[in-house]
């Protein structure tokens, strides 16, 4: 019964799509020795799909969907996930790979993941 289910949910997803909704985009966020790992997948979009990007510290991953508008093609970036890097994350280390199903995005600690300390006066 639960597969069934699962199967069902998996299926209205995918016809959501193909007829000009958006799938739940699904995130999980895993802390790590030696930094966070977020696993991205949007139900029904191909995993290569997905972009990541880092803008002015800010660590985006979208993915573009294409839309008539008037006759012409448009493509538009709909956003899975947008947010500030943490200062605890090196940003020039961050890179992104693709398993079985998801978009995996590797953001390594920087130096200052476990505490800053700094005499400033005296």
């Amino acid at each position: 019964m639960k597969k069934h289910f699962k199967n069902l949910v998996t299926s209205v997803d995918v016809l959501n799509t193909l007829n000009g909704g958006t799938s739940e985009p699904q995130l999980q966020l895993h802390k790590k020795s030696e930094g966070h790992e977020m696993k991205v997948r949007v139900p029904g979009m191909d995993k290569e799909s997905l972009q990541v990007e880092i803008h002015n510290n800010e660590l985006s991953i979208f993915y573009h969907i294409t839309i008539d508008s008037n006759g012409k093609a448009v493509h538009m970036p709909l956003v899975v996930y947008s947010k500030p890097i943490p200062y605890f994350i090196s940003a020039e280390s961050i890179t992104a790979t693709y398993d079985e199903s998801h978009l995996i995005v590797d953001m390594p600690f920087n130096e200052k993941a476990s505490g800053y300390h700094r005499k400033v006066v005296g």
